[in-house]
């Protein structure tokens, strides 16, 4: 009996878990079965886990297209750093102890876990600049802005681009990617952050609950608009012509863009870039690029943090700690 215990113990975790769709109170932290990794997966010990609005949205069951038939118990979370714990028998590059962060894939997701496993090629070393709940909060922002920015709207030194939401999780790093790349940044968020992001290199800046931005801003060449709505549609007066918007938060309606010859495009969110985290790894420890982390919360409170994403303006990403 006792050594079942200890083999039982060997094997179990703790995890944030989903048995049904629902509110913030779905989340249950309890023991769950350690995932064992495949061939060409590693298991990562979670040092932490960033929260992203996508995980509230499949909490509700509103992205089932995203999961397996029968996604339950779900362990919810995309964005993961943590240290390398064992490989898979085909990968190469990683060895137990190394510092990573990366991107569990759907449909398996669960970085909202003491251990998780995802694909060797979802992983780099985890920037030096930054700690594990730092790095935790950059996989998927980085990769969602780098692809609206540089895949889908070609964002080079001579543009000027327009980003809505810009302090929140993608558009915070959106705007300094884009400053990065040399370009002219305007952005659109509430009064209380113009200081923060003038303090990103944001050119311009509106406050969208005084002004209209469509009323104030001269032509811009690209739109990443992380609100969604009629930010879209409003946001087509402001592109030159054969300017780019691109929707980070779903397709834009239909008819949104066809008056004007302008490109109108969705990002997936998932790069095809196979060394892209590599690539953001240098960019931030060249001092390029640095993710504002708003809250720290523990793994077993993972209800609190969904609570704060769905009904407050998050600065930045929240993160939780295993």
């Amino acid at each position: 009996m006792g050594e079942h215990r200890l083999i039982d113990s060997m094997e179990a975790m703790k995890a944030v878990r989903v048995h049904e769709f629902g509110a913030p109170e779905v989340l249950t932290y309890e023991r769950a079965p350690r995932p064992e990794p495949s061939d060409d997966e590693v298991l990562v010990r979670v040092r932490a886990a960033g929260v992203n609005p996508v995980d509230c949205r499949l909490r509700r069951g509103r992205m089932t297209t995203m999961l397996s038939e029968n996604p339950f118990p779900l362990v919810l979370g995309m964005d993961v750093a943590g240290v390398v714990e064992e490989t898979g028998a085909a990968v190469t590059g990683f060895e137990r102890g190394d510092a990573v962060f990366g991107v569990n894939g759907f449909p398996e997701f669960g970085a909202y876990a003491e251990y998780a496993t995802t694909t060797a090629d979802q992983l780099a070393p985890k920037p030096e600049t930054l700690d594990f709940t730092e790095a935790a909060g950059v996989p998927v922002v980085a990769q969602t802005a780098w692809q609206a920015l540089f895949e889908y709207a070609n964002c080079t030194t001579d543009k000027r681009i327009l980003v809505h939401g810009a302090a929140g999780g993608v558009g915070h790093i959106a705007v300094q990617l884009a400053k990065w790349k040399g370009a002219e940044v305007v952005a659109t968020a509430s009064g209380y952050s113009e200081e923060y992001l003038r303090e990103l290199g944001v050119d311009e800046f509106v406050n969208y609950r005084e002004e209209d931005f469509e009323s104030v801003v001269d032509p811009v060449d690209i739109v990443v608009d992380t609100v969604g709505g009629d930010v879209q549609q409003r946001s087509v007066e402001v592109l030159d012509e054969n300017g780019v918007l691109v929707s980070v938060v779903g397709q834009p309606p239909k008819g949104v863009g066809e008056t004007r010859s302008i490109a109108v495009k969705a990002v997936s969110g998932r790069s095809s870039h196979p060394s892209l985290l590599a690539t953001i790894d240098e960019i931030i420890d060249a001092g390029e690029l640095r993710p504002t982390i708003s809250a720290e919360i523990p793994l077993a409170e993972a209800s609190r943090a969904h609570e704060i994403v769905e009904t407050e303006h998050v600065r930045g990403k929240l993160v939780l700690e295993a």
